[in-house]
């Protein structure tokens, strides 16, 4: 009996298909819309550039100006600087993705590389204010005075909860050695550039092969966000549950639901589904972390603990406002 376990979600997932095929076509076809129009365009340029400067060796280029926030505050490598940058302009998995791939290069330590983990994969600004701040709307008295929120107010609630995660994550992690407080990787830039010339074909590929991994988990939880718009739930839930439960499976699926259903009542679990990324974000960090010393389930713990926060962070800003 125990054998056969392991086979009934995929055979429970093949009798729902089966079942709603016209549901399953159409979410296949808008998270594909979503990867080729929204995803791709915005993400694969980034991913080309950054790893074709981290292989040229304009790292310091960047991260100087940046100095006395990611060495002094953040307590990060210029290596470990780029990484953080990287995940913080550009987006879900990019963070996740360049901490892994400088992990195996010997650029940065494991050390290093888990701290960074907790802190550098997130939405890009590009996306928050594009797409979920103009559906975040501030709670009032009649949903006519509903008025929608100050961007500033978003992108503090999103992105100042990095630093008291940063703070928690350096006492998990940290081990004081030398450098910031961490132990050098196994290979300086300039040595790994020797050591390995850089083919731009072969990043280009790999590039690609990312955003097809990247485009079918978009495509998966794009058909279970579908299936969960109709899935019939009994009356004593409350309104709320529905769209929550797609904000937490899918990003951007869910924060439309949310604005959708719930208005103004809903900008709370809209700030937290950005800073959380959906179990499609999950998926998507999980298959670009190739080294077994980084912990999805570490990172998961980190993001829910980052969505809290914000929450906190929003509320927090709101009141202010008022």
């Amino acid at each position: 009996m125990k054998q056969y376990i392991g086979g009934i979600l995929p055979v429970l997932c093949l009798l729902m298909l089966l079942a709603h095929p016209s549901l399953a076509c159409a979410g296949a076809s808008q998270g594909l819309l979503l990867w080729a129009q929204v995803v791709l365009p915005t993400l694969l340029p980034f991913m080309i550039c950054s790893g074709t400067i981290a292989a040229l060796n304009g790292i310091p280029l960047l991260t100087g100006p940046f100095r006395p926030l990611l060495s002094g505050l953040l307590r990060l490598t210029d290596q470990g600087g780029f990484v953080f940058m990287t995940g913080l302009l550009c987006g879900y998995p990019m963070g996740a993705k360049m901490d892994s791939d400088f992990l195996d290069q010997g650029r940065i330590s494991l050390e290093e590389a888990r701290y960074l983990l907790a802190i550098s994969n997130h939405p890009s600004p590009m996306f928050a204010a594009g797409f979920a701040a103009p559906r975040l709307l501030l709670p009032a008295p009649a949903p006519s005075q509903a008025q929608l929120c100050p961007l500033w107010a978003f992108l503090a609630a999103l992105y100042l909860p990095i630093f008291p995660l940063a703070l928690l994550a350096r006492h998990v992690y940290l081990k004081k050695e030398q450098g910031c407080g961490y132990s050098a990787g196994s290979l300086s830039a300039e040595s790994l550039s020797a050591a390995v010339p850089f083919s731009f074909d072969e990043h280009l590929m790999s590039c690609l092969e990312t955003m097809a991994k990247i485009g079918g988990y978009i495509m998966l939880f794009s058909i279970l966000a579908l299936y969960l718009t109709v899935m019939p739930l009994p009356s004593a839930v409350p309104s709320w549950l529905r769209p929550a439960l797609l904000g937490f499976t899918e990003m951007t699926t869910g924060i439309q639901m949310i604005f959708q259903s719930l208005g103004p009542a809903g900008a709370p679990l809209i700030v937290a589904s950005a800073a959380f990324g959906g179990l499609s974000g999950v998926f998507q960090t999980k298959s670009v972390l190739k080294n077994a010393g980084l912990s999805i389930r570490h990172y998961i713990s980190w993001k829910l603990l980052h969505s809290a926060l914000s929450c906190i962070f929003f509320y927090a800003a709101i009141k202010g406002l008022g």
